[in-house]
């Protein structure tokens, strides 16, 4: 028996059609489709449904051949588009021939109930091909089809298939998209032309990217948004900052005749960075004359590095500024296509898109896809067709669109944020273009690329391209395109000769605007002035029976009961440990209004089950977070997040640089496993003061401490923190006491300016009975940087041994054990800055001693060592000696034994 299978569509309205009018009248449908109907109930069939052939007519059954042509178009078309400007589309097969679905020629005027599928009514099958052929493999093609949401499937046919993807504008919207286009590509030429050899990694190529943005600003302000926050790397970001920000052009001109920002304050040691990775902000008037709020964050040559830091801003103003409705704010990501394709952090961002920690409502994606990367080509970039391929992750729609069609760019990126708006997830617009020239304007792309390349040099811009079309079209005549050029050119000239009369570039976004008011640039002087972080006895004694304190009426398991049992004795026994500390510094923000936000990988237990911010009740899966029961605990957030370290720390750096009023806290796993981010300490963290003038107060937490667990549990890598440290720009913490921990945690609120907070944090520490605090070290004292012996007289002491963290407590138990009165350890807590005066004052006082010896767990290689030994080199601190384990290229033993060996070496040396 002949069987013909039918790949249903979730959503096929002419086979419902069929079906109901069966329902109501048997005789009312082909006699063909009354035995399809027999048996079968419409919508509980299988994907593919097996028809019985022999008594259904031909043209029922070539009915089922144009749902299935409409269907292998709506999946498969965006393969047969004219997408690509310069070159042809590689082939695929199956194609898109009638044959393919069981059609021919002969069958062009037949009428098709199927039409009614696409909206057309009954119809010829040649209106029903031309209807999906210029929906689906024009300028746009569509990838949509594998959503496995029926709606949003539904709504982007009946969007995308009513139009046919072909714009209807104006003869004013074509003007602005061709004045937004001759802009784009006049400022480039004009700083080829001025500006001959200098680096501007030009748009050219990819101009319609302009009309496009102008596009997003004026249909998001109509859909509900009040600002955008845009992430991209360096090609097009000037052509970007001009406009669409707004930057003004006697500005950018300025910055390529070399003239710099006037230095407020010389100590700020502001060294700047290469214009095309500058930031800005600025506010716009759309048309219609609703006010929209602009950001571009600045970005380094590691091109994706930015997305993290966008998703990051836009949820922290989620959460700030806008009561969390994400309708207001949306972020735009400007991907180049080898990019996209090739770095990680893109895969990681795309898999937070829809985290609870981390989903800002949808994020647009704009390839600016040049068909090469560097000097690779796209067949070298990438094993997927497409460089989108990873929208496929969150099943977000993809259009392909033809860079030279701008009328199709302007198109396809309104319905994308319209979707976004609607569906608050991530869609993603992959540009076709080309760059014009090499990697950057020295470079040549035929050494290369030789063929591409040819095709180039004779292909039109897109403003040429737009223009010849406007005037075949009528819509427009030639005076008017030229007009427009020379008038543009004119202006760019008046600003060049205005930029020749600057001596120094005033800074036109200060940095401690907007949630940044009331804070200031830290100065040398403020680095170790003491701040107030102590709280009083009244409060913190009733937040601490508050947050140990379990409902009755909830059932928890027996060890959690047990746990905040011995938490609550805590308080009477005046004897509190690292875990209390810490809760207790973010109950006390909270308190104080301010907001605690902390994410890492099981941050909500803690990996060393020391936390438990978050409990989980014993018979069902709701959850318990005592730190929301304070005042202000409305404003606490504890994520556990995806295993990534580098897009959750950038996106948590994002956070903090949007809203410096909240102590935004990144935890490591183990510290060793901060390296998977390294791109964001070196790039940001370190160096964004610097290069940018911006300032950062995340808290890094790093587990940190010698315990023969191996190489990768750990060291956190002091060193490498300690050698990216320079003029003040980073904290470096290695606490011992649950107090000091506290003090340090609140001080990074409590001051008027914002430093990045590393802290190095322990593990067997955690439960250790020595490592606790009184009540009165949180309430009478504040942040010390360094703790000296209190159970030795100075006079009689002849060895002074310096350390950092976990070893102090192993030191302090020789001491003790031996009863070694010479001897005096002194803890340094805060690593960086380098606490010189009371490092100092420390020599002064054990003036009867002969030895200063540094002491470190890590190897000599490793650790503070290092630093301290350049830092105080022939200083009147310089140490006489260190003592450590021996160098290594790894950073500890796998072996317990040679570990325990290794441990008892430095303590026994320690006091030889």
């Amino acid at each position: 028996m002949d069987k013909l299978t039918y790949l249903s569509n979730a959503d096929s309205s002419y086979i419902d059609g069929l079906y109901q009018a069966y329902r109501q009248d048997p005789n009312s449908v082909d006699f063909g489709w009354q035995k399809f109907f027999e048996g079968f109930e419409f919508g509980q069939g299988a994907e593919a449904v097996s028809i019985d052939t022999e008594n259904v007519s031909e043209h029922a059954l070539k009915e089922i051949n144009v749902l299935n042509m409409i269907h292998g178009y709506r999946d498969r078309g965006h393969l047969f588009t004219h997408t690509n400007p310069v070159r042809e589309r590689r082939k695929y097969y199956p194609g898109k021939e009638l044959e393919t679905f069981g059609l021919s020629e002969a069958d062009m005027d037949t009428v098709f109930n199927a039409g009614i599928e696409v909206g057309l009514g009954p119809a010829k099958l040649r209106d029903i091909r031309q209807l999906i052929e210029d929906t689906y493999c024009r300028s746009i093609g569509a990838e949509f089809k594998y959503i496995r949401n029926p709606e949003k499937i539904k709504w982007l046919q009946g969007r995308m298939e009513a139009d046919r993807n072909t714009p209807s504008y104006s003869a004013e919207q074509k003007k602005r998209i061709l004045q937004k286009l001759n802009r784009a590509v006049v400022f480039e030429s004009f700083l080829g032309t001025k500006f001959l050899g200098q680096k501007r990694f030009s748009l050219e190529g990819a101009e319609s990217l302009i009309p496009a943005l102008d596009s997003v600003m004026e249909k998001g302000a109509d859909l509900g948004l009040q600002e955008f926050m845009i992430g991209m790397a360096h090609r097009g970001r000037l052509n970007v900052l001009a406009n669409i920000m707004g930057k003004p052009y006697k500005t950018i001109l300025s910055e390529f005749e070399g003239k710099m920002y006037k230095e407020e304050d010389p100590e700020l040691k502001f060294g700047g960075d290469v214009k095309y990775h500058l930031g800005y902000s600025s506010d716009i008037t759309t048309d219609k004359g609703k006010h929209i709020h602009l950001s571009l964050a600045p970005n380094p040559s590691h091109l994706e590095t930015v997305d993290p830091i966008v998703e990051g801003m836009v949820r922290s103003k989620i959460d700030m500024k806008y009561d969390g409705d994400s309708s207001k704010i949306a972020p735009i990501l400007i991907h180049g296509d080898a990019a996209i394709a090739g770095q990680g952090v893109v895969y990681e961002v795309t898999q937070m898109s829809k985290l609870d920690g981390y989903k800002t409502g949808g994020t647009i994606h704009i390839v600016i896809n040049n068909q090469v990367g560097f000097t690779t080509n796209y067949k070298d970039a990438r094993s997927g067709t497409y460089c989108t391929d990873v929208a496929k992750i969150t099943s977000s729609p993809v259009f392909h669109v033809n860079g030279d069609d701008a009328e199709a760019v302007v198109y396809a990126i309104n319905l994308a944020v319209e979707y976004r708006q609607k569906y608050k997830t991530d869609v993603f617009i992959d540009l076709l273009c080309y760059r014009r020239y090499g990697h950057n304007e020295a470079d040549e792309p035929k050494f290369t690329q030789p063929l591409l390349y040819k095709l180039i040099e004779k292909h039109a811009n897109p403003k040429e391209v737009y223009a010849k079309k406007l005037i075949d079209e009528g819509s427009i005549d030639t005076s008017y395109a030229k007009e427009v050029e020379k008038e543009f050119k004119d202006y760019l000239q008046s600003q060049l000769d205005a930029s020749k009369a600057v001596e120094n570039l005033e800074e036109e976004v200060p940095m401690f605007g907007g949630a940044w008011k009331g804070l200031r640039p830290a100065k040398r002087a403020d680095i170790f002035q003491t701040t107030e972080t102590k709280v009083s006895d009244t409060v913190f004694k009733e937040l601490a029976i508050q947050i140990t304190s379990l409902p009755k009426d909830k059932k928890f398991f027996r060890k959690i009961s047990k746990l905040f049992e011995d938490r609550a004795a805590m308080i009477g026994k005046d004897a509190y440990d690292w875990a209390m500390g810490e809760l207790m510094a973010y109950a006390t923000l909270l308190n104080d209004g301010k907001r605690v936000r902390i994410s890492g990988q099981d941050v909500q237990r803690g990996t060393f089950s020391h936390r438990h911010a978050v409990l989980t009740l014993e018979d069902s899966e709701e959850k318990y977070v005592p730190l929301a029961n304070v005042k202000g605990g409305d404003k606490f957030s504890i994520y556990n997040s995806l295993l990534s370290e580098y897009g959750v720390l950038g996106f948590e750096y994002g956070y903090a640089s949007a809203n410096p009023q909240a102590l935004t806290v990144w935890e490591a796993q183990f510290g060793d496993f901060y390296n998977g981010a390294q791109i964001i300490v070196d790039q940001y963290l370190s160096s964004a003061e610097t290069k940018w003038k911006r300032s950062n107060g995340l808290v890094m937490m790093l587990p940190h401490g010698m315990e023969g667990q191996g190489p990768e549990h750990s060291s956190g890598r002091i060193e490498r923190f300690l050698e990216l440290c320079a003029n003040d720009n980073m904290i470096i913490a290695n606490c011992t006491t649950p107090a000091n921990y506290f003090h340090l945690l609140r001080r990074q609120l409590v001051r008027d300016f914002r430093k990045p907070l590393i802290v190095f944090t322990p593990k067997s520490l955690l439960r250790h009975p020595k490592v606790v605090s009184k009540q009165a070290d949180f309430t009478k004292v504040n942040f010390q940087e360094v703790i000296d012996d209190t159970a030795v007289k100075a006079a009689s002491v002849k060895r002074v041994l310096f350390c950092s963290g976990k070893i102090y407590y192993d030191l302090l138990e020789k001491q003790q054990a031996d009863k070694r009165k010479d001897v005096a350890i002194v803890r340094i807590e805060q690593l960086y800055p380098a606490p010189v005066e009371q490092l100092q004052a420390i020599h002064k006082k054990y003036n009867k001693a002969s030895e200063f010896i540094w002491v470190q767990e890590e190897n000599e290689n490793m650790g503070a060592w290092p630093y301290y030994c350049r830092t105080f080199r022939k200083s009147d601190i310089e140490f006489t000696d260190v003592i450590s384990r021996k160098e290594s290229g790894s950073p500890a033993t796998g072996y317990m034994k040679q570990h325990i060996a290794q441990q008892e070496t430095i303590i026994n040396k320690a006091f030889e």
